[in-house]
């Protein structure tokens, strides 16, 4: 039977705010081995090492200052619920009088337009999927995410990327930064620090090495979902399809999750006029190929 990584996640619930903590324990410890222990006393060396300390302090703290603030936009925004008494066009369409009902439009329904949730009891927007975890329909759903506590949807989706994105940096800056140091404890030359700073170095190298790996393989990954226009789920569903009626184009499939205000892209905000003109960001309305307009997950 193959795995399937929903019901991986599904089964990691009971981690709860146990991984918030991890994660900040994680920070600490880099924070201790480059700022206290290594570079933060290099700022009083002079010359060229006072400079390197310098430079690498500046990087560091503006990409953690970046990845925090991103990583608690994941974790404190909603990923988008349906709203309440929510109702598709053609429901609206044919009156309040006449009522669409879950016998006229079961979760395989042949145009895929109309869908129901069995669980919620509900009608489910475009790309909408119930997610076990939270007990809800989630817009966009993405997949739950066990390293926010939350569900990765419409709503933040753009914030998780730039999670990825700044620990990407991040960690590759600490592992570029500690590694004269890392390699140090291989030679045969006395290392300068106390037991406690030599091991805080070199666990957190190999920390910030291990998450700067898995995390590059994550963010190339969410980048080519980006560049269709899809998600973790879609692209399991319909692997055996070719064509995908959401997929607009890279420009158009990027401005549906970052928008097209440049000034917020690398920031976990939108701008009002971004939110105003592009509904995909609200995660209810998306914009479809005409000719696979029947296509639908």
């Amino acid at each position: 039977m193959a795995w399937n990584v929903f019901k991986f996640c599904t089964a990691l619930r009971g981690l709860g705010s146990i991984m918030i903590l991890l994660v900040l324990g994680v920070v600490g410890v880099t924070y201790y081995a480059v700022v206290i222990t290594n570079y933060g006393p290099g700022l009083g060396a002079g010359g060229l090492d006072s400079l390197i300390a310098f430079v690498v302090l500046v990087l560091f703290h503006c990409l953690l200052v970046m990845l925090l603030w991103s990583y608690f936009s994941v974790v404190f925004t909603d990923p988008g619920s349906v709203p309440p008494n929510w109702r598709t066009t053609l429901d609206e369409e044919r009156g309040d009088t006449d009522p669409l009902t879950s016998a006229e439009f079961p979760v395989d329904s042949e145009n895929g337009r109309i869908r129901f949730c069995r669980k919620c009891n509900n009608l489910k927007p475009p790309r909408c999927h119930h997610c076990s975890v939270c007990g809800r329909c989630v817009l966009k759903m993405d997949h739950h995410c066990v390293w926010v506590v939350n569900c990765v949807g419409a709503l933040n989706y753009k914030y998780f990327l730039l999670f990825l994105f700044y620990t990407f940096l991040e960690t590759t800056l600490v592992t570029l930064s500690l590694l004269p140091h890392f390699i140090a404890f291989f030679s045969d030359k006395e290392i300068p620090g106390t037991p406690g700073n030599l091991a805080t170095t070199f666990l957190a190298f190999v920390l910030n090495l291990a998450f700067a790996l898995s995390v590059l393989g994550f963010l190339v990954m969410h980048i080519s979902l980006v560049a269709a226009n899809t998600t973790t789920i879609e692209a399991y569903e319909k692997k055996t399809s070719p064509k995908w009626r959401y997929d607009l184009g890279r420009k158009r499939n990027f401005e549906q999750v970052f928008g097209m205000d440049k000034m917020y892209w690398f920031i976990p905000a939108y701008s009002e006029e971004d939110l105003r003109r592009i509904p995909a960001l609200q995660g209810l309305e998306y914009p479809s190929k005409p000719d696979l307009d029947a296509q639908e997950f």
